[in-house]
Order: C-alpha cells, then sequence, then structure tokens
C-alpha cells in the first residue's frame, strides 16, 4: 500500500474518532431504546426509590403536607433530567465516546442529586441536589452544543436548548449560593416555569426530529420503573409479615391488592396508543403529553410510598390516623389514572372515556370503606373489564372528528405562538 493511499484512508477517519452529531430520521422503522438509554434508565431507578422512601418516612412521621410538598419538588428534578434526555437521544445520537461519556457525566449527576434527597427532606437544604442537578444539565447543555452544528432548524432548535438550559443552570447556582440551599418554594417556582418554557421556546421556533415509537416506547419503560417500586412495596409487605410473625393476614391482603392494583394501573396506563395520539398531535400537544407524565410518574411512586405507610399502620409503627393513610394510597392512583386519561384517552371508544374518570373517583371514595385497598383493587379490576371489552380499535362515531379538532386546535395554537 502505498503512502498516498494511507494518507487518503487516514483523512476518511472521523476526527477523534468522533461521529458526526447529525439529526435523526424521525421515521426510522423499528425504532428501540438502546443499551445506552437502557444503561441511563438505572439511575433513576435509585433516584425513584430514594425520594419514594424519604415520603414514606415523612408520611410515617406524621408529616404528611411537608414531606408531599418537597417529594413533588424534588421529583421533578428527576423527571425533568430524564425527559430531556429521552428527547435529545430521540432526535441526536451519536454514540461516539464523547456522546457515552456526556451520558455517564449525567449519570454521575444523577446520583450526587439522589445523595442530597435525604437533606432536603430532614433540613429542607438543597445544595447537594443543585450541584447534582447541574452537573446533569451542564452536561446535557454540552450535547445541545454539539448538536447546534447541525443545519436548518434542527440546528437553529438545538441552540435554543442549549441557550437555554445552561442559562438556567447559573440561575440554580445563584440562588443555591444566595439562600445557602434553603431555596424558597416561590424561587423553586419560577425556575420550574423557566425550565419548562425551554422546550417550548426551542420546538415552536425551529423544530427537532423527535421519533413517535421511540418516545411512547421510552416513557413506557420508565412507567414500569416506576411501578416497579409498588411491587417492590408488596414485597416488603410479606417480608415484613414474615420477620414480625405478626399481622400476617393482613399483610398478605396488602400484598396481594397491591399486586392487583399496580397490575391495573398497568393495564390502564397501556390500554391507548400512545404512538398514534403522538402522531395525531401538534408539537404543543405532544408537549402537553409529555409533561403531564410527570403527574403519571410522580403519582405512581407516592403509590409506592403509601402502600409503605400503609404496612407501617397496620404493624402499628405509623403516626398517620386511618383516613390519612388511606387517602395516601388512594389519591396517588386516583391521580394517576385521571392524568393518563386526559392526554392519553380522547379517540378511545366512548364509553371507556367515561368510565375512567368516574373510576377515579370512585378511587378517592374508597378511602373511607372499611379496607381501602381492596375497594380500590376492585374499582381498578371493574375498569380493566370495561377496558377489555371495548378494545381501543373499536368503532367510535366521534373518534376522528375528535382528533382532528386536536390537530386543529394544536396548529392554531402554534401559529398563535409563533405570531
Amino acid at each position: 500500500m502505498s503512502s498516498s493511499d494511507v494518507r487518503t484512508q487516514d483523512t476518511r477517519r472521523p476526527r477523534f474518532f468522533l461521529t458526526p452529531m447529525r439529526p435523526r430520521d424521525p421515521e426510522q422503522p423499528h425504532r428501540a431504546a438502546t443499551v445506552l438509554e437502557l444503561f441511563f434508565d438505572l439511575v433513576f431507578v435509585v433516584a425513584v426509590s430514594t425520594a419514594g422512601v424519604q415520603l414514606h418516612h415523612a408520611l410515617t412521621e406524621g408529616h404528611a403536607g411537608k414531606g408531599i410538598g418537597l417529594y413533588l419538588m424534588v421529583f421533578f428534578t428527576i423527571w425533568w433530567a430524564w425527559m430531556n434526555f429521552t428527547w435529545f437521544a430521540t432526535s441526536f445520537d451519536s454514540d461516539d465516546w464523547l456522546y457515552r461519556l456526556s451520558t455517564f457525566v449525567q449519570m454521575a449527576g444523577v446520583l450526587v442529586l439522589t445523595a442530597g434527597i435525604g437533606d432536603v427532606f430532614e433540613d429542607r437544604d438543597f445544595s447537594i441536589m443543585v450541584i447534582g442537578y447541574v452537573i446533569m444539565r451542564v452536561a446535557m447543555g454540552a450535547q445541545w452544543l454539539r448538536a447546534s452544528r447541525a443545519k436548518g432548524q434542527e440546528g437553529r432548535s438545538a441552540l435554543t436548548y442549549a441557550i437555554g438550559i445552561l442559562s438556567a443552570q447559573v440561575l440554580w447556582v445563584i440562588s443555591a449560593v444566595v439562600t445557602s440551599g434553603r431555596i424558597p418554594l416561590w424561587i423553586f417556582v419560577v425556575f420550574v416555569i423557566v425550565e419548562l418554557s425551554v422546550p417550548l421556546v426551542a420546538e415552536v421556533t425551529g423544530g427537532t426530529p423527535w421519533h413517535r415509537e421511540h418516545i411512547a416506547e421510552r416513557y413506557g419503560l420508565f412507567t414500569m420503573i416506576v411501578l416497579g417500586e409498588s411491587l417492590l412495596g408488596s414485597a416488603n409487605a410479606i417480608i415484613e409479615a414474615l420477620d414480625e410473625g405478626e399481622h400476617i393476614g393482613q399483610l398478605i391482603d396488602v400484598s396481594i391488592m397491591t399486586i392487583v392494583i399496580s397490575a391495573g394501573i398497568w393495564w390502564i396506563y397501556f390500554y391507548p396508543r400512545h404512538t398514534e395520539r403522538l402522531s395525531n398531535s401538534s408539537i404543543l400537544l405532544s408537549v402537553r403529553w409529555g409533561y403531564a407524565h410527570y403527574l403519571i410518574f410522580a403519582s405512581a411512586g407516592a403509590f409506592s410510598a403509601g402502600i409503605e405507610a400503609l404496612v407501617d399502620y397496620v404493624t402499628g409503627s405509623s403516626e398517620l390516623s386511618y383516613v390519612a393513610v388511606s387517602l395516601a394510597v388512594t389519591v396517588p392512583v386516583a391521580v394517576f389514572i385521571l392524568a393518563i386519561w386526559a392526554v392519553a384517552y380522547p379517540g378511545t371508544p366512548r364509553l371507556v372515556r367515561t368510565v375512567i374518570p368516574i373510576g377515579a373517583v370512585v378511587t378517592v371514595a374508597s378511602t373511607w370503606v372499611p379496607v381501602p385497598v381492596a375497594g380500590v383493587a376492585v374499582v381498578i379490576v371493574a375498569m380493566v373489564v370495561v377496558l377489555v371489552c371495548n378494545p381501543v380499535d373499536g368503532d367510535d362515531d366521534t373518534e376522528h372528528e375528535h382528533e382532528a379538532d386536536e390537530r386543529a386546535a394544536g396548529e392554531q395554537e402554534v401559529d398563535e405562538v409563533r405570531s
């Protein structure tokens, strides 16, 4: 081989072994989650579990109001970091060493954030959590900066993401320093609004080539992660019964009912075709679908904490009243059902659209029955029976009209924002 041939081959090698960060094909067939994305999700299993454990402790100690408020704040940072990476990876994924390294940095940030969750619940100190959050978000901003080299609207949108994300992190750092880590609620809410606004501005002014099937699968996988926490609560009920040797019958009942409820809300979540909901929506409606999953994920995680609190009540180690413990179980389930119904059930058979919200209300009403967890299980099973008897592809004379109206409304919203 001549030296000229060697030089020619060398010039064709990617510089620094990096693959150009080009937009992915939004219509790519058989698109599935990558092994890196699945590995990325593992750190969120730890984060969600830790947040749930802290909420459980707050409930058991009788600090329900404070615990729920802090849980919602903590869970936002967890959910938002996961969601941003998910939407980025569906549009840009070079899968070279720098992309993987940046993802690992974000994972490290999640672990740092997780280490600070205890301080938030004990002393309302967000210092460590902010450090972890900023690590994640700066790495994410760097990814968007790299993607901004793409031409056209994808590059403009990526640059908007990068500027918005990195600017928000400056605000978080300044706030944490000024308040010594004890960020007031009103400042936290303002920063949440800023963070939520970045994708809206970036997608309306430009646009990224997100993949509908891939997004639906990723959200479905995270749903199973948070539902897995409730199964852990079911297992803990049996473990507690074996360890204590008391209340065995009650704890086994709790365990069985928890499995029934978890399986039922899993069925309710995956009943509608999320891919079709995304494909039939404008970008604003799709973003609304994505944002609603904060309530879906957070409520599923809170349900697990509620089950743990119920186990504590049965064993006599909880300071909560029976009604309060029951609400800790019924309310998260109802919120989960109502949130998924609001964003994924339009276009499903009319009977289903009517029964699901009624079932959510009855779920909360189960708080006052003699055995609330059993009442919730019965309601959930009844809803699943309705779903089975009314397949999502059943005839509905208003289905297409409803979807057309939503598309028109979404397009009108985009035009108004752009104007």
